[in-house]
């Protein structure tokens, strides 16, 4: 699919990963409908972005019913990018249920919700695509992630089950997988370190996947250096192995560290 001036709703768009595939977009020619929390700061980003006509739709996609509301005002999108998420990093019982069920709706409910809202008028206009931003935690499970595991094995799971039933009908379905990003993402905004030794990856290359994930009609972006490719593979063909090794001191730690960056107000 060309982006140039393609209507794309892209969630999250004020995170550090959101404004750079917000970016990236743009410089193809996109025509941006830039969604997240706060009016003010979308109002900044769009003025920021290369071209003209980007325009901000605020919601908190953690309230109930945000998800339908938002796809119902961006009339017209087609192309999607669900790129907003809550980190959910704790240990179960240090989550309420409705911090459990705030995951739930933002990571993988509100992606399917707006999902299905958007597909209908895609499939009418004969084009399409949508962009599921997940994550190599939906590969590989780690300690103090079972949420945000749970989630993004979900949304992987969605995507891939969504795109056998659309890609026939001419409707791009992506899954962007990011893996350690540095300058953005969770250990940025936890100020945790990744693991010694798996390298890290740049907003940038994150925006340039989502690029390539529409431009190219992949299924999957993987945006990680090879060592963590090559433990997410590994994960998937042997979770038990890929569980005690995730389980060491090093992931211990790095587990520790992003669930004390992210307290329970930012759940």
């Amino acid at each position: 699919m060309n982006l140039s001036g393609r209507k794309t709703l892209l969630t999250g768009a004020t995170g550090g990963l959101g404004r750079a595939i917000a970016k990236a977009l743009a410089e193809r020619g996109a025509q941006l409908t830039l969604s997240a929390r706060k009016q003010e700061a979308l109002e900044e980003l769009a003025a920021e972005l290369p071209g003209s006509g980007h325009s901000v739709l605020p919601a908190d996609l953690a309230e109930p019913e945000a998800a339908e509301r938002l796809a119902a005002e961006a009339t017209g999108t087609e192309i999607l990018i669900a790129n907003a998420g809550l980190p959910a990093a704790g240990k179960l019982d240090d989550f309420t249920p409705d911090q459990v069920k705030r995951a739930l709706r933002v990571n993988l409910e509100a992606p399917m919700l707006m999902a299905r809202a958007l597909y209908p008028q895609m499939l009418e206009a004969g084009s399409g695509h949508l962009v599921f931003v997940a994550s190599l935690s939906g590969k590989a499970a780690s300690p103090r992630s079972s949420i945000y595991n749970a989630t993004k094995f979900g949304l992987r799971g969605f995507a891939l089950g969504l795109s056998a039933d659309l890609r026939p009908r001419g409707i791009g379905v992506s899954l962007l997988t990011p893996g350690f990003i540095r300058e953005a993402g969770m250990f940025a905004d936890a100020g945790a370190k990744p693991p010694p030794g798996m390298g890290t990856a740049t907003p940038e290359q994150v925006g340039a996947g989502a690029v390539k994930a529409i431009e190219r009609n992949k299924l999957e972006v993987t945006v990680a250096p090879m060592p963590q490719r090559v433990g997410a593979h590994l994960a998937l063909v042997s979770p038990v192995l890929s569980v005690k090794v995730q389980s060491g001191s090093a992931g211990q730690k790095a587990a520790e560290a992003i669930a004390k960056g992210h307290p329970s107000d930012k759940r």
